[in-house]
């Protein structure tokens, strides 16, 4: 198998370094950077991960680098085709995604002024919470064009979405299709209209209550994971959607994804980072691909839209 390029994972707890591992067992990569601000955690890590390669039948390498608040360490990922920031404090029990933003706000802009220093031809895939605003906040840190800045959500919420739907519906999840689409948070947009078991839509299968059931459900679907925990946040479901997203602008895959992406005229939306279907390539965002949506769909996705739009106007004084 040919391998190529180099990839960068910011951030080495639970969420980074799953992420990282996901990536080197694909082994379409040369060097996976994994990196974090407690010294030898990264390094560590690494160590750890490459010593499964045997077993797991990987040749990509990982190396682990700690970096400092100025900027030292940051020289690893030099030439990274593709940076993933999944830095920031995770959600505790009680928490919403917006109690994070100023913390978060201050690490991911000190993450991304070092990736346009040294990675900046790079496309950056954010995963920070709350997601939204942090995605816009990377941009803005960076100065990157807006299609090669993004955020994963939307594939992690379909996901969720999809499971209860097989569960609910004793099937395969191979046999289920879902969608959300608008923000990682209270106004996420679920798609009902979108959704099909074995072909059938939602609505033939699921009455409308326990539609509705697994859509609240869905849009809970972090806390709930983070209630169960009590110490930490998801990261299993999510690293699995990063690392998706991370492959398919390494291979150029053309896929068409659920990510938080620049929305300017789709759905009558503009000037927004939004959870939107977008076909993903080399370059980050090649299109939003507009998905049929009920009148009622499309209006939530619009609340959705000015529900972000002033928290990630602000993000610049953050």
């Amino acid at each position: 198998m040919a391998r190529s390029g180099k990839v960068a994972v910011i951030g080495a707890g639970f969420y980074g370094s799953t992420t990282a591992m996901r990536l080197a067992e694909y082994d379409i990569f040369d060097t996976v950077v994994l990196t974090d601000v407690l010294e030898g955690k990264a390094e560590g890590l690494a160590l750890d991960m490459n010593q499964s390669r045997p077993i797991q039948n990987f040749e990509t390498k990982i190396v682990g680098q700690t970096t400092g608040l100025d900027g030292s360490g940051y020289e690893a990922i030099k030439g990274c085709s593709i940076v993933v920031i999944t830095a920031g404090l995770p959600r505790k029990p009680g928490m919403s995604r917006m109690d994070l933003i100023e913390t978060n706000a201050k690490i991911v802009r000190q993450v991304s002024e070092n990736i346009a220093k040294h990675a900046p031809d790079s496309v950056v895939i954010v995963v920070s919470n709350p997601l939204d605003e942090m995605t816009a906040l990377a941009q803005l840190a960076t100065g990157f064009p807006k299609n090669r800045v993004m955020g994963q959500a939307g594939m992690l919420d379909t996901a969720r979405f999809t499971n209860f739907v097989a569960e609910k519906t004793g099937s395969n999840v191979s046999d289920v299709k879902t969608l959300t689409l608008g923000s990682h948070g209270e106004t996420m947009v679920p798609v009902p209209s979108q959704s099909s078991v074995k072909g059938k839509a939602l609505s033939e299968v699921l009455s409308k209550e326990d539609i509705d059931a697994l859509v609240d459900r869905t849009r809970n679907g972090g806390a709930e994971v983070v209630a169960l925990l009590k110490t930490g946040s998801a990261y299993y479901a999510p690293s699995a959607a990063a690392a998706q997203m991370a492959k398919a602008v390494a291979t150029n895959s053309g896929q068409v994804m659920p990510v938080c992406a620049w929305v300017d005229g789709e759905y009558g939306i503009s000037g927004v980072y939004l959870g939107v279907e977008a076909e993903i390539g080399s370059k980050g965002i090649n299109k939003v691909v507009e998905t049929k949506l009920t009148p009622e769909e499309t209006t939530a996705l619009k609340t959705a839209a000015e529900a972000v739009r002033a928290k990630q106007a602000d993000v610049k004084d953050l």
